[in-house]
C-alpha cells in the first residue's frame, strides 16, 4: 500500500468504517511508515479529543423539513441533470474530506460540532435519499395542500386490533388513525424510531416495528429492519434492544447482516439480560462456524458466569461436527 492511499483510508480506520478487506493492508503498512503511523496517531487522538465535547443536536423539525426539501428536488430532477451531478460531486467530496489528513479532519470536525451527526445516525439514514423516509406528505381536508410533518409527538395502540393512533406535528399536531399495516402509519412509526428527543414515542415506535417483524407482516429488507439493527447496536433501552431482538428473530437464519448483529449483541452487549436473549436468538444458526466460534469463546473468556454457563449449556446440546 502506497503513502497516498494510507493516507485516504487513515481516517476511515480510525472511525471504524474502514471496509474489513483494507484493514491488514493498512496495519502492514503502519508498521513499516513511521511518517503514516504519526498521522494515524493524531487522527486517533482528534477522534478522542473531539469525543470530549457534547453533541449538539439539530431539532426534529429543521432535520425533517430539510431532510425533505432536498428529497422533494432530487426526486424532481430529470436524469442525469446537471444539478443532480453537482449534488452527486458534492457528496463524494465530502466522503474525501472524511479521508483527507489530520489538518483538514480538525476543520470539518470543528465546523459540523454545532450541528453535526454521531456516525451512527449517518448509517442510519444511509439509505434516506434513494427511500424517503424521514417526513411524508399528507392531505389534510382543510386546506387541501400538502403539508411537511416533522415529528412524531404522540402512539397510542388501540387494544386488541390492528390500528394506532398517531400524533404528530407541523404547526399544530395533528393525529392520523390506521393499521399498522398502512404504509403513512408505517413511514409515521419510522420518523418515531428516529426521534431523539422524547424517547417514549421513540420506544414505542421501535416496539410496534418490532412487533410487525416478529409477525411476519412486510418486514422485508429494508427501512424497518434497519431501524430495528440500529436500535439493537446502539439503543441506550434495555427494554428497546430485547425489543429489537424478538422482532430480527425471524430473519437471523437469511439475513447475515441480522446474524452479526445478534453476535455483536451476544459478545459486546452491557446486559447479561439482552446477551442471553441473543443466544436464544442464534438458536435456529447454533450449526454455524461463526456461531459455534463465538459460542465457545463466550464460554470460555467472557467475565459473567451466567453468560458462561448459558453458552456452554447451548454447546453440549449442539450435536458434535464430525
Amino acid at each position: 500500500m502506497k503513502c497516498e492511499t494510507a493516507q485516504e483510508i487513515i481516517a476511515l480506520s480510525v472511525y471504524g468504517e474502514l471496509p474489513d478487506d483494507q484493514g491488514p493492508q493498512l496495519e502492514q503498512h503502519l508498521l513499516s511508515c513511521e511518517a503514516c503511523r504519526r498521522e494515524f496517531e493524531a487522527v486517533q487522538a482528534l477522534a478522542k479529543a473531539m469525543a470530549l465535547l457534547p453533541v449538539e443536536e439539530p431539532s426534529a423539525n429543521l432535520i425533517a423539513r430539510s431532510r425533505l426539501r432536498l428529497e422533494e428536488a432530487i426526486d424532481t430532477l430529470p436524469r442525469g441533470s446537471w444539478l443532480l451531478r453537482g449534488w452527486q460531486r458534492f457528496a463524494q467530496g465530502a466522503g474525501r474530506l472524511r479521508a483527507a489528513p489530520v489538518a483538514v479532519s480538525a476543520v470539518l470536525v470543528a465546523g459540523l460540532t454545532v450541528g453535526g451527526f454521531s456516525g451512527y445516525r449517518a448509517g442510519e439514514h444511509a439509505h434516506d435519499v434513494t427511500s424517503p423516509s424521514t417526513a411524508i406528505t399528507t392531505q389534510p381536508p382543510d386546506d387541501g395542500g400538502p403539508v411537511d410533518i416533522a415529528s412524531v409527538s404522540n402512539i397510542v395502540r388501540e387494544p386488541n386490533t390492528e390500528n394506532v393512533a398517531v400524533t404528530y406535528d407541523r404547526v399544530q399536531p395533528e393525529t392520523i388513525h390506521g393499521s399498522l399495516d398502512d404504509p403513512q402509519i408505517r413511514q409515521l412509526l419510522l420518523i418515531g424510531a428516529r426521534n431523539r428527543i422524547n424517547s417514549g414515542v421513540r420506544d414505542s415506535s421501535l416496539r410496534l416495528l418490532a412487533d410487525e417483524c416478529h409477525a411476519g407482516h412486510q418486514c422485508d429488507d429494508g427501512p424497518i429492519r434497519n431501524s430495528l439493527l440500529v436500535a439493537l447496536r446502539y439503543d441506550k433501552s434495555e427494554a428497546v434492544r430485547l425489543k429489537a431482538l424478538e422482532g430480527l428473530q425471524p430473519y437471523v437464519a437469511d439475513d447475515v447482516r441480522v446474524r452479526d448483529a445478534v453476535l455483536e449483541a451476544l459478545m459486546k452487549d452491557p446486559n447479561p439480560e439482552v446477551r442471553i436473549q441473543a443466544i436464544s436468538v442464534l438458536e435456529p444458526v447454533e450449526a454455524d462456524s461463526s456461531v459455534r466460534e463465538v459460542l465457545h469463546t463466550v464460554a470460555a473468556r467472557d467475565d459473567s458466569p451466567q453468560i458462561r454457563t448459558v453458552s456452554r449449556q447451548v454447546l453440549d446440546q449442539m450435536p458434535q461436527v464430525q
